[in-house]
């Protein structure tokens, strides 16, 4: 190497990558552009209120409790919180499966979930995109 090269200030590379930050989940991702491919996520929140409402369906179903209000003074949450959870158990098998699998997209939140949503499987894949 030369000392004129030595002595060469450095040279200043910019790059720019096109992404969004998109809250999901009650924290912020990186949100990639489309066409590119991203490492599949899943989103503990979704997850855990699904696992909760085939749970707290199936005891119930099992008679272990006769109603939404005892099981949920036995769990120590609202009732009113409980049957929302409990709604996850009519969503479209597709639509558990996308969740399970990280690949719903960042507009499906827990929140999201949670509202009230159509009961029909074809108007639910509409309705969560």
């Amino acid at each position: 190497m030369s000392s004129a090269d030595a002595t060469a200030s450095p040279r200043t590379v910019t790059i720019h990558v096109p992404l969004r930050l998109v809250k999901r989940g009650g924290r912020k991702e990186i949100q990639m552009p489309e066409g590119a491919t991203q490492p599949r996520r899943t989103d503990s929140a979704l997850v855990k209120a699904l696992a909760r409402a085939f749970r707290w369906k199936r005891k119930l179903e099992a008679g272990e409790f006769a109603t939404i209000a005892e099981l949920a003074e036995r769990e120590g949450i609202a009732p009113s919180y409980m049957t929302r959870v409990l709604r996850l158990t009519l969503l479209a098998p597709d639509i558990v499966e996308s969740i399970l699998d990280g690949n719903q997209g960042p507009e499906v939140t827990l929140a999201l979930v949670l509202e009230p949503f159509p009961v029909e499987w074809v108007m639910q894949l509409n309705y969560f995109g």
